[in-house]
Order: structure tokens, then sequence, then C-alpha cells
């Protein structure tokens, strides 16, 4: 497995959500609108390969790792739903309280993507000692 690769692309990935959020700070509401639709309908495809993955787990028990991805997904799906009732929200306080819940949560959710990192790295490195180690043993066992 290509760890490097992948760690790559999540790099890649990164640093486009930091353009776009460097992006939609200047933008009108409508414009930022549109960066959610975008956004939504890139997790809703996100949601969609989890669940793929989450019943193909299920079928061989599931992992840890599916576990919080099928949890993300989730929590993905209430972040929409309070994006839908937000847009019918009228009431200034309301809105207001509904931006710091907004705010906490895209906190808690880079958080997350930290913790998810630092268990990444973990993994793979746990993974490459693995690796190194059954090739030793195979090595010094002669096969």
């Amino acid at each position: 497995m290509d760890f490097g690769e992948r760690l790559q692309s999540l790099g890649k990935r990164v640093r486009a959500a930091e353009a776009d959020v460097e992006a939609a700070a200047v933008e009108s509401r409508e414009q930022i609108g549109k960066r959610v639709d975008q956004a939504q309908a890139d997790l809703d495809r996100s949601v969609d390969a989890t669940r793929q993955h989450a019943e193909e787990a299920a079928a061989r028990g599931r992992s840890k790792w599916e576990q919080i991805k099928a949890d993300a997904a989730a929590k993905r799906e209430d972040v929409k739903a309070r994006i839908n009732k937000r847009t019918r929200e009228l009431d200034a306080k309301a809105a207001a309280r509904d931006a710091d819940w907004t705010e906490e949560d895209a906190a808690e959710a880079i958080s997350f993507a930290e913790w998810a990192l630092d268990n990444a790295q973990l993994a793979i490195l746990d993974a490459i000692d693995a690796r190194t180690y059954a090739d030793e043993r195979a090595t010094l066992a002669g096969l």
C-alpha cells in the first residue's frame, strides 16, 4: 500500500479546503451558498461511498475505522439538516445562536481531522513496522 501517495492526496485536499475557506471569507452570501451546495454534493458522494464501504465491512465484520467513517457520515447528514433548517430561520437571535453552533462544529471537525491524521500516522507507522518485521522473519526462515 502506498501510504505516501495517500497522504499527498490528503494534503492536496487540505490545501483545496484552505483555499475555499479563504475565498469564501470575502464572497457574497449567494457565492457562499454555491460553495456550500458544491461541498454538500461532494459530501453526499462521500457519504454514499462510506455507506457502501460500511455495508461491505459489515459483511466481514465492522472495523473501528469503518465505524468512525459511518459516524462521520451521520454527522455530515446532521450538518446538512441544520443547514437546511438555518435557511428557513428568520429570527436574528436564532441565526446568531446557529452561527455560534456552526463555528463550534467547524472547530470540532478540525479537531477530529487532527485526531484522525494523528491516528492515521500511527497506523501507517505500525503497518510499516509490522511489514518490516514480517519480512525479517521470512528472511530468517528462508522463505
